[in-house]
This record gives structure tokens, sequence and C-alpha cells, in this order.
């Protein structure tokens, strides 16, 4: 099978992101979606959208633990939540000027 960027392929694993979420609901994460497992993909484990095969995708996808998944939203949400700290940060100060 050929090789691919991860992000040529997303369409054709959309029913293993769509387990993967099922998964991850019936453990508890209610909130998770297959957007968000992508995402976390992309970023923790396929940075610089590599050239894959499609079993090689499609394994990542099921590898992906909770534990990992959860890092990483815990990470985006501290790094949104430092960035809106600093525009508000910035919206007073330049209030102040």
């Amino acid at each position: 099978m050929e090789k691919k960027t991860v992000q040529e392929w997303k369409d054709i694993v959309a029913p293993a992101l769509r387990s993967k979420q099922g998964e991850f609901k019936l453990i508890g994460y209610a909130d998770v979606s297959t957007e968000k497992i992508w995402q976390c993909l992309e970023e923790r484990v396929w940075k610089n959208n590599p050239k894959k095969r499609l079993h090689e995708v499609v394994e990542d996808i099921f590898h992906l633990s909770t534990a990992s998944y959860m890092n990483f939203m815990t990470v985006k949400a501290l790094k949104s939540d430092k960035d809106d700290l600093m525009a508000s940060i910035q919206a007073v100060t330049d209030g102040e000027k």
C-alpha cells in the first residue's frame, strides 16, 4: 500500500476515529469528539503531517490511550487559559495608556 500524508487518510479512517470516540465515551469521557482525537494525533503522534500507510494510521488511532488524550487536552486548556489571561492583561495595560 502506498504512503500518503495523514491528512489524506482522514476521510478513509473516519470509522476508526468514531470507534475510538465510542471507546472513550464508554469509559466516561463524554466530551470527546473525532476532531479532538484527530487533533491530538496530529500534534502528539504525527507531528509535521508525515507520510504513512493506511494500516499505520489506523494503528495509531487504536493505540491512542486515554492518558495521552487527556494530557493533550489538559495542556491545550492550560495554554488557552494562559492566552486568555495574557489578552486580558494586554487589554488592561492598553487602557491605562
